[in-house]
């Protein structure tokens, strides 16, 4: 029991701003840290789904209500994994060569393509926020937040890598690498069953949810093999924003079908 409370508080102190018990953490604590990565979507999405609520409940304005519900992952979160989406999208429009890209990924500076990258990706955020409205969406919505870090956490560990070094590679080579991926698949399965359970009676926004999913995840596995040689712990937080994003837009145009 140790061993797995080390794990989730190692999860939570790196992937999320909220306060965990300090200690100094060892190998066997990173052993399994990745098992636990989907927790933080998942509070994540309890958080929006709480908030949303809660607008419903007294006179919140449908602006407010978006406005903050978009901005409750980076306050989890830190911007942790928009950092990566920066650094991802500088890289990407430099349209240098795979070694001059993975030096932009570790240059601390933001390049002008990171800026307008991610005020485009807010402008979509928030355009596509507005046509979530009904409560099959809502829940679509919220579960994408645990979906995206499981296939991150996923890609983490079986994904060709762009470096020896990194944050990337020391966690892919945790000695429990089996154990991490048969929990991880297990805990995917588990989160998309109850998606489609919980939406397919009145909506198709799971299966459309789902389906982004695997687009993004596809797109993001030969985008990184073609310009960087693998993924890096930039490019899987890219992956969380952008899997996040397409399943937003994806849902959204659900409910502007009808569907």
């Amino acid at each position: 029991m140790k061993t797995i409370f080390r794990a989730f508080a190692v999860a939570f102190s790196m992937y999320s701003k909220i306060p965990m018990p300090r200690f100094e953490w060892a190998s066997k604590d990173m052993k399994y840290h990745l098992c636990f990565f989907p927790f933080v979507g998942a509070l994540v999405g309890g958080l929006v789904f709480l908030w949303i609520h809660l607008c419903t409940v007294f006179p919140v304005s449908p602006v407010l209500a978006n406005l903050f519900a978009i901005s409750i992952p980076l306050l989890v979160t830190g911007g942790f994994h928009a950092d990566g989406f920066m650094d991802t999208m500088d890289a990407l429009h430099s349209y240098q060569s795979r070694e001059k890209k993975l030096e932009i990924l570790k240059d601390p500076h933001i390049g002008a393509f990171a800026v307008i990258s991610l005020v485009v990706y807010f402008l979509f955020a928030i355009g596509f926020a507005f046509e979530i409205k009904t409560c099959e969406a809502l829940i679509t919505v919220c579960f994408s937040f645990a979906i995206s870090r499981t296939l991150s956490g996923l890609s983490v560990v079986l994904f060709p890598k762009a470096k020896k070094e990194g944050m990337a590679a020391v966690e892919s080579r945790t000695e429990g690498k089996k154990t991490v991926v048969s929990v991880l698949a297990a805990e995917l399965l588990a989160t998309c069953a109850a998606l489609v359970y919980l939406t397919i009676s009145r909506s198709l926004c799971g299966i459309f949810s789902l389906g982004a999913f695997a687009l993004s995840f596809a797109y993001y596995y030969f985008m990184s093999r073609k310009n960087f040689g693998g993924i890096t712990g930039d490019l899987a937080g890219f992956f969380v924003c952008s899997g996040e994003l397409a399943s937003l837009v994806a849902t959204a145009v659900c409910c502007i079908l009808g569907v």
